[in-house]
Order: structure tokens, then C-alpha cells, then sequence
């Protein structure tokens, strides 16, 4: 799942980046107002989480813009404004959730999963077809009851995948899910990523299988198919 970090202040962000990236997230950190709204307006976030004291712009301003962009994404607010007006204002405002400063990283990874739980952002607590299962709060992975243990990338397919069973993924959106913008993308590797992803379901017998769109992308098929 892609997260949009909107937040000047360098050490916050490599924390929350770090800490956040250790929990399966891929983040993308945007420094002003005027960068977020641009990486927003270019890429389809799961969640994004909002600082509100930025160098160009006040914080519910960017919301306001973002809200009217994609009303459903959800969008969880961190800032030293810690009193009740600050944060009635900014649910109020169109924000899901408020974390005041400083906060623990095991506080906002847990209230990022549960709002990507909610069903406005088509994520359900666990995601299923044919034997297999697959919970993104735990990221485990399991094929006829049993665990299966798979590495990040793969499990980020899986994840996109099983949320579009029946629909063509393209490279592109496979891309954008797995790599954030400053990490280095080798042109051949969802291929890679797919083709051990396919092994790995087949060697433990899994009833849903991957299949090529070639030219365009990739469809997860299920044994009701």
C-alpha cells in the first residue's frame, strides 16, 4: 500500500518513512504543499498523512484541495496543534483521524490499517479468492489454512491483485503501488516479482492463478472462473 507523507520537517519524516516502510508501506515524502498536492494530483494513494504546518501553505487549505481531488481516500492529519478546537477542526475539515505530536510510530501504522478497513476504501480485513487469504493489517498470507511466507514485493502484487480479481492490472499500476518515487525501477522486474509469485502459488497448490494480458497487464483468475 502507497502512502503520501506531506511534511517539511526532515527528521519527523524519515522517522515516519522508516518506521512506517517496516510495516510493509511503500512512502512517498513531500516536503511542501505546492509538491504534495502535485504527487497526489499523480498517483493513487491508499492513504495520505498531512502535517499542517507547511512553509507555503496551511495544512486544511491542502486538505480542502485534496478532498476535492478524491474524496475517498483517507487522510490522517499529524501536527503540534494539540487542543480540542485544533482537532475538531480538522475532522471537521475532511479529516478521518488527528494524531497530535509526538506521537509513537505503533500508534500511526495501527490507525492507518484501520481506516484502510473501512469499506469506502474497498479494503475489507481480509482479502480472499479461491484457497487462499490474505489479511493486510497482519500481512500474512495463507493458501488452504496453511501460512505462506512471502517476501514484500510479492506480497504488494498479491495484495493489488486480489483486490481486482477478474480485471486487467496494468505494469504501470504495479509500478506505482510497489515503488515510491526516489527508488530505482528495473525495467523487467514485475515480471520477476510475478513470475516467482506464480511459482510460489502453484508449489503450494493454491486454486487461483495469474494470467498475462500481454501488452496491457495482469489478471488474477479464480477457480469460479
Amino acid at each position: 500500500m502507497r502512502i503520501l507523507f506531506i511534511e517539511d520537517e526532515s527528521v519527523v519524516a524519515d522517522f515516519v518513512r522508516t518506521g512506517l516502510e517496516g510495516s510493509g508501506f511503500t512512502v512517498d515524502v513531500a516536503t511542501t504543499a505546492e509538491e504534495g498536492l502535485s504527487a497526489f494530483k499523480a498517483v493513487e494513494y491508499d492513504a495520505v498523512i498531512l502535517d499542517l504546518g507547511l512553509p507555503d501553505a496551511d495544512g486544511l487549505t491542502v486538505l480542502k484541495q485534496l478532498r476535492g481531488t478524491r474524496e475517498a481516500t483517507p487522510v490522517i492529519i499529524l501536527s503540534t496543534r494539540s487542543n480540542m478546537k485544533s482537532r475538531v477542526g480538522g475532522l471537521n475539515a475532511g479529516a478521518d483521524d488527528y494524531l497530535p505530536k509526538p506521537f509513537a510510530i505503533e500508534e500511526l501504522t495501527a490507525r492507518l490499517h484501520a481506516l484502510l478497513r473501512r469499506p469506502r476504501s474497498m479494503l475489507s480485513p481480509v482479502l480472499a479468492c479461491g484457497n487462499l487469504a490474505y489479511s493486510p493489517a497482519t500481512h500474512e498470507v495463507k493458501i488452504a489454512g496453511r501460512s505462506v511466507a512471502m517476501p514484500p514485493k510479492e506480497m504488494h502484487v498479491l495484495d493489488m491483485l486480489l483486490r481486482r480479481p477478474g480485471t486487467v492490472v496494468s505494469k504501470q499500476q504495479l509500478e506505482s503501488g510497489l515503488y515510491g518515487f526516489e527508488e530505482e525501477v528495473v525495467s523487467n522486474a514485475i515480471e520477476v516479482h510475478v513470475h516467482h509469485l506464480r511459482r510460489r502459488l502453484t508449489d503450494n497448490k493454491a486454486t487461483i492463478k495469474i494470467t498475462t494480458q500481454r501488452g496491457i497487464g495482469y489478471v488474477l483468475v479464480g477457480p469460479e472462473t
